[in-house]
């Protein structure tokens, strides 16, 4: 790795990073630990300690620190003191560091690597400890243990995401089964640290890895009566507890006899605030299970009264629900027994027609053999021949009468179907002949009707009378002057007041737009099935008789849909349409016009 180029980094970094590449493996422990003496000179200096913990990341310091605490010290100058203050420096230049290269592989190997070669390590302390036999080298070794635990601690304080990967891990297990007061108690000290500084971590581990941790804090508080050790066994289990409610019902079900156990064995040896503390939170779930047991035996008894009642009620019933069994049988019974002698009646009936049926065409049989008896040979070809046509005039006949009854239900069909179409064709053509009328009156220009033969000579003959009754005048030159005065007056006038008209010409024309504009939209817009919202402008005016009127006649349009087909279309309806029609005065606006029926 290399070091970032925002700064320049520091001298006694690269000189060491130098000699760990020419030394031998012996004299690496050694060399890393002139890293506290560096941060160290840094600790009042935030920004300095940051710049130094990466570039000691940078340049791999770090990273061989967690390499080497894997060796075995007992040939390293300075023995498991080195390692215990190797893993302090790499503590250290742990928490507080966040590398801006490869913060990935920091996170997610290089810190869970140094504390699983920490715990390694307090392995190998504690087994040492155990099997040592002087008393300097038992307190040395407790030293660099406890050491090692408190770097620990410190790592996992700064980076609480090691707190699951601790607690699951064996080497923690190993570390705190063991029989020594001392190191078992910097094992629960470590405990106690990871559970304050990252309390949810119980809800993150699930119980096959919590039942051997509690296993050892009951076995202790049970087998030893040290105490310090029971002090801390208690301290421990009571932060479980506290942070886990999952915990205590674990303990109330795994240990029963473990309240009475404190109570007798811990009582008056100098913790008693933390045992009180602990009792009390066993006892009450103590009384909630006991609470949630006797609520249960009393359903239980409940549903037992109840289902003993229900039982006894039907056994009340089965009297009457037998007696009720054995009528619906036989009324059954008796149904099924009618219905076999209907059943038998009517093939009796079968048969007695068929051997009527039998009888008499044996009957027509033989009256025609004795007919055929009478007559004379010579005779036989001709009543053979007239009994075929006779024959043939009967098929003949019905099959003329089904052929015309089927003919007369299709000209039946036809018939109704032409009826209908003729009624609706008809509607439809005072419907269109009405909005044509309606259409026509909302236009703004009026068709001049067309003058007759009769009636145009007959105006021109009033006219030719006129003019021989009132014949031309010939004028004076005062009269010509006079008239050509007024006309001069009257266009002087008519000049003056030109102004005027032509604004109210314009007015006009400005109004007949809007009207024009008025028809265009709604001419052009949809159905009132398919109009939406945005569609309202096709149907809005600015002025407020015409929407007055509109609404009017949209209501009296509503209330006639509610008819029925059939009086839509009869003469009242068309003639009643007229009526209301005729009520309008010019009819230029006032009626709503109905979307999607322009004609084409």
């Amino acid at each position: 790795m290399s070091a970032g180029a925002g700064h320049t980094v520091d001298r006694r970094i690269l000189e060491l990073a130098s000699k760990l590449t020419e030394s031998s493996n012996n004299s690496d422990p050694l060399l890393l630990l002139n890293l506290r003496g560096i941060l160290d000179s840094a600790s009042s200096r935030g920004e300095e300690l940051q710049r130094l913990k990466e570039d000691s990341y940078s340049y791999g310091l770090i990273q061989y620190c967690v390499l080497v605490l894997k060796q075995d010290y007992s040939q390293v100058e300075g023995g498991w003191g080195t390692a215990a203050a190797l893993a302090d420096v790499l503590s250290k230049c742990c928490v507080g560091l966040d590398p801006k290269i490869d913060a990935d592989v920091f996170y997610s190997k290089l810190l869970p690597s140094a504390a699983l070669n920490m715990l390694v390590l307090g392995r190998w302390i504690q087994a040492r400890y155990v099997r040592s036999v002087k008393d300097e080298e038992s307190a040395e070794l407790l030293r660099c243990f406890r050491k090692v635990m408190d770097a620990l601690c410190w790592l996992v304080s700064g980076h609480v995401q090691l707190a699951e990967l601790v607690l699951r891990q064996e080497h923690f297990l190993q570390l705190l089964m063991t029989d020594d007061v001392e190191s078992s108690t910097a094992v629960m000290s470590l405990l106690q640290a990871i559970l304050r500084a990252n309390s949810a971590v119980l809800h993150q581990i699930p119980e096959e890895t919590l039942h051997p941790i509690l296993d050892e804090l009951i076995y202790k508080l049970s087998a030893t009566s040290n105490p310090v050790t029971g002090r801390s066994a208690t301290q421990s289990l009571l932060l479980m507890v506290e942070n886990n409610p999952q915990i205590v019902r674990m303990v109330g079900t795994r240990y029963k006899g473990l309240r009475s156990l404190l109570s007798k064995k811990w009582t008056g040896k100098g913790f008693g605030r933390e045992l009180s503390r602990l009792l009390d939170v066993l006892y009450s779930s103590s009384y909630q299970q006991e609470e949630m047991q006797r609520l249960h035996r009393a359903a239980c008894i409940i549903q037992a009264l109840w289902r003993g009642f229900r039982i006894r009620k039907r056994m009340r019933k089965l009297p009457g629900a037998v007696t009720s069994l054995q009528r619906s049988f036989r009324a059954k019974r008796h149904e099924e027994s009618k219905q076999q002698q209907r059943l038998r009646e009517e093939e009796d009936l079968r048969e007695c027609l068929k051997l009527r049926r039998l009888r008499a065409m044996r009957e027509f049989r033989e009256k025609q053999l004795a007919l055929l008896e009478i007559v004379h040979a010579g005779q036989m070809d001709k009543h053979i021949r007239d009994t075929q046509e006779t024959a043939a005039l009967m098929v003949q006949r019905h099959w003329r009468g089904y052929r015309d009854r089927k003919s007369f239900m299709l000209q039946k069909q036809a018939l109704r179907q032409y009826k209908a179409a003729v009624t609706i064709q008809r509607a439809a053509l005072r419907f269109l002949k009405m909005r044509r009328r309606i259409r026509e009156s909302l236009s703004p220009w009026k068709k001049h009707k067309d003058l007759k033969d009769e009636e145009r000579s007959r105006l021109q003959q009033k006219v030719d009378s006129h003019l021989q009754l009132h014949p031309a005048q010939q004028m004076s030159l005062e009269q010509s002057q006079e008239l050509h005065g007024k006309v001069q007056e009257r266009l002087g006038h008519l000049l003056l007041s030109r102004k005027q008209q032509q604004r109210s010409e314009h007015r006009r024309e400005a109004l007949l737009a809007q009207i024009n504009t008025d028809i265009s939209m709604l001419m052009g817009a949809p159905s009132l099935r398919d109009a939406a919202e945005k569609d309202m402008d096709f149907f809005t005016s600015r002025s407020v008789p015409v929407a007055l009127k509109a609404k009017q006649c949209h209501s009296t349009m509503l209330k006639r849909s509610r008819w029925p087909w059939w009086k839509k279309l009869s003469d009242d309806f068309v003639e009643e349409e007229n009526a209301s029609l005729g009520d309008l005065p010019d009819l230029e606006h006032g009626i709503i016009f109905i979307a999607g029926s322009k004609q084409p």
